[in-house]
């Protein structure tokens, strides 16, 4: 990971603004900055996931309807999503290192304690503490990515925590339904939770550089939120990713149920099968981030990197969704690979479009607002599926509903997001009230 070695500087001050405090001794090379970023993605989606994997026992055990279920699993996301754009806001005012920390420490013990709950009251009041404690972890991975990489390698950046938010529920699915088929459910939760708390030791040694709202930086670098709200590249990315991860969120949450009760397959099965799936997903997202970085390097167009990617993930999205539903158990198997293979490929897309628009001082906040939005698919995805399942007895109408949201996603990504490339918050101060600031950072300029 050496070719993330490349900080992005310090933006030059304004007359009479305070100079941000650099933390005593050298500051974390970014390579080990996004490894204990990337490891924390793949904490967070082990631990969000493992009662999507112990659904059929948990249900079994605790004599838990489709639509009981889909409330449980819908339950972290409607925490999880409301409190991204304070998490955010916490990140740019008081630093993204402390805010990662303290929800890590949260959702671990949520996790812990889930494994010694009683009952679905327990669970589910569990569920919506994992959901607050995993709500910085978007805002504050962006904002780290954001202050300690180059624009040049925030493909690559992203692409490595795509594949930590990938490889998790691989490891989640593949380790736990094993573990879980093995010695139950609730000894799983114990075991992943104690072993979520041991990734603070190292990061607890973490040194950043951080631009932060209350550091008194120009508003050229650290614009309002106001501002930020005003901003049609914003909403353009709101838009997309609510369109597109109703569908993740729909594989992540009912794949190991579907697979059991639908396609008849036993716990070892569906996590063999599922498993590779989501690590395909991961692999692909670290070969999308490399060549990203690698067509931008070589003069290729930002905007077209992106967009592109996006365009073809969604397309394929619209049609394997329908195609896991209605094909032979083969045929529904193949649909899944290739929607995970593409939608790898274009993970490093989500959040890189923000991060250049937002630039450093803005990124925690503006990520909150985009994934709060795109965490409101979370909370429908998994509640509307067991509806319809208890409804109709069937997954058809989930799946179809899964891939005509990518249409959303297109229109979100494609015709409401503005070519990509950075704001001039400078601008922006200026056209509201006309005051003279100084001039942009070089380093916030277009790679």
């Amino acid at each position: 990971m050496k070719f993330l070695d490349q900080r992005v500087k310090t933006p030059r001050r304004v007359m009479g603004a305070r100079r941000p405090p650099v933390s005593q001794g050298p500051l974390t090379p970014p390579r080990r900055l996004i490894f204990l970023i990337t490891l924390a993605f793949v904490v967070s989606y082990v631990d969000r996931g493992n009662l999507a994997t112990a659904g059929p026992l948990l249900s079994e055990e605790l004599k838990l309807s489709p639509t009981e279920l889909g409330t449980l699993l819908s339950a972290f996301y409607l925490a999880y999503a409301s409190a991204m754009v304070p998490a955010g806001w916490l990140a740019d005012r008081y630093g993204a290192k402390q805010v990662l920390g303290f929800g890590v420490a949260l959702w671990s013990g949520a996790t812990l304690l889930t494994g010694l709950a009683g009952g679905f009251t327990a669970i589910l009041a569990l569920r919506l503490l994992l959901g607050l404690g995993e709500s910085g972890v978007f805002p504050s991975g962006s904002k780290l990515v954001r202050s300690s990489v180059d624009t040049t390698r925030i493909g690559i950046a992203n692409g490595f925590i795509s594949f930590g938010y990938q490889i998790g529920p691989a490891i989640g699915t593949l380790v736990g339904g094993l573990l879980m088929a093995r010695f139950g459910w609730r000894g799983t939760f114990v075991l992943f939770g104690v072993l979520s708390l041991l990734w603070l030791v190292p990061w607890s040694r973490v040194k950043v550089h951080e631009v932060t709202t209350r550091q008194g930086i120009a508003t050229a670098h650290v614009p309002p939120f106001r501002a930020i709200l005003r901003q049609r590249a914003l909403w353009g990315t709101a838009i997309g990713i609510f369109g597109g991860n109703y569908s993740f969120f729909f594989v992540l949450a009912w794949l190991p149920t579907y697979l059991v009760k639908a396609r008849g397959l036993s716990m070892d099965a569906m996590a063999t099968i599922a498993s590779p799936a989501y690590a395909l997903s991961a692999v692909m997202a670290v070969i999308g981030g490399l060549g990203i970085d690698h067509w931008v390097r070589r003069g290729g167009s930002v905007n077209a990197a992106h967009k592109g990617l996006l365009a073809i993930y969604y397309m394929v999205a619209l049609v394997t969704m329908v195609g896991m539903a209605l094909l032979p158990i083969g045929g529904s198997i193949a649909c899944l690979y290739a929607y995970n293979f593409f939608g790898g490929l274009a993970s490093p897309c989500i959040y890189g479009p923000s991060q250049i628009f937002a630039g450093p001082g803005a990124t925690g906040r503006w990520v909150g607002v985009q994934n709060m939005c795109g965490n409101l698919s979370g909370i429908l995805a998994p509640a509307l599926t067991g509806v319809l399942v208890d409804a109709s007895g069937s997954y058809v109408s989930a799946f179809v509903i899964a891939g005509l949201t990518s249409v959303v996603a297109l229109v979100g990504w494609i015709f409401v997001m503005p070519p990509v490339s950075p704001i001039s918050w400078q601008a922006v101060a200026a056209r509201s009230c006309g005051e003279e600031l100084p001039p942009d950072n070089p380093s916030d300029s277009p790679p």
